[in-house]
């Protein structure tokens, strides 16, 4: 009799402990909605999203030791995970983010990224995950707009809703993610504005934009944000002047303003920016002199100026840069001598043709 109650009480003891390191009730119920609306045909990710605890060996979620509250959505379709070795492929899924993730009140990480086939909006609710630091849906086919709310999201350090369907505007209140980092809307309809007071992200190190259908010009702002280090507005409908202010960033080593409608001319500032690496400022409407504004320490890994009005003579002081790798300064209506020596005598032809009158070498002697 008493083997038997201490049995009984071994049992008691360790189905409350197992219920004690259990995710919760709700957490579970959140991710079985989730499960309920995606359709994963090939790797099985979500057989293992089975028995009563979320927190034990439920691929790509993560939980709090200490609360067992659902901390981490890891769900990538790109993965170097052994499934996918074994697998052979990158991952395809199906349907909808459910808006029950948005019940997962202690997520820090929401990753539902590269699967290729999920429609639909993003969840407006996710502005109410205010403990979120990472939002990575990128790699779909999500369609809507960027919640109006999203600057609830205090904590926020990287944002990408990359390579979607994602139409509307940027929403005003993105510029009060105070704490973010790395923003990425790149190849998705978003059109409108880009908000004037886009500086007061102040943490951002990465801003990309490229491949949408942005109009107006480029806030002045973003000169401000001094630990921006890359910046890319490509193929979207900007027009205006380039703002002198993005000349004087310290930290600036990128910079593509290409296929714009950008007019005016270049401002001296970005050319003589020692720090600029990358400046593809290509298929815009740009106007006047290339700045004479070369030095020593100029170092230039590509330097696009090609397909806009620019006139007058190729700079003299190019020579006196410390090193351009690839120069393109095409379809122009530049003239006169091309200069001779670095980086001049290893361009192709191509890199100066249809202009009005350039000639020297790789083009016809003067």
């Amino acid at each position: 009799m008493g083997l038997l109650l201490i049995t009984s009480t071994i049992v008691l003891l360790l189905s409350i402990l197992s219920a004690v390191n259990s995710c919760t009730p709700t957490d579970r119920a959140a991710l079985q909605s989730l499960r309920s609306s995606l359709h994963e045909p090939y790797l099985g990710i979500f057989n293992t999203w089975t028995g009563t605890n979320c927190c034990s060996n439920w691929y790509g979620v993560s939980c709090d030791p200490l609360t067992n509250k659902v901390t981490d959505l890891n769900l990538r379709g790109e993965s170097e995970d052994p499934i996918f070795e074994k697998a052979g492929r990158t991952g395809y899924m199906t349907g909808t983010i459910h808006p029950a993730v948005c019940q997962l009140y202690g997520l820090t990480n929401l990753i539902v990224a590269d699967w290729k086939g999920i429609t639909g909006q993003i969840p407006a609710c996710v502005s109410s995950l205010t403990s979120l630091r990472v939002l990575d849906l990128t790699g779909n086919m999500l369609s809507g707009e960027i919640p109006a709310n999203i600057g609830n999201l205090q904590r926020l350090v990287v944002l990408n809703l990359a390579d979607n369907g994602i139409s509307g505007q940027i929403p005003k209140s993105l510029v009060q993610l105070s704490s973010l980092k790395h923003l990425d809307l790149r190849n998705n309809v978003i059109s409108g504005e880009i908000p004037t007071d886009f500086g007061k992200l102040s943490m951002l190190s990465r801003a990309l934009l490229s491949r949408n259908e942005l109009t107006g010009s480029i806030p002045s702002s973003i000169g401000y944000i001094y630990r921006l280090a890359d910046l890319d507005l490509g193929l979207n409908k900007i027009s205006g002047y380039i703002p002198q202010q993005l000349g004087k960033m310290r930290v600036l080593s990128t910079l593509n303003l290409d296929s714009n409608h950008l007019t005016g001319e270049i401002p001296s500032s970005l050319l003589s920016n020692t720090g600029l690496g990358i400046l593809n400022l290509s298929r815009n409407g740009l106007e006047g002199h290339i700045p004479d504004v070369f030095g020593s320490k100029s170092y230039f890994m590509a330097l696009d100026l090609s397909y806009n009005r620019l006139r007058g003579v190729i700079p003299a002081s190019l020579v006196s840069a410390a090193y351009i790798g690839h120069l393109d300064l095409s379809h122009n209506h530049l003239c006169g001598a091309i200069p001779s020596g670095s980086p001049f005598n290893h361009l192709a032809e191509s890199s100066f043709a249809s202009n009005d009158c350039l000639c020297g070498n790789p083009l016809k002697t003067c």
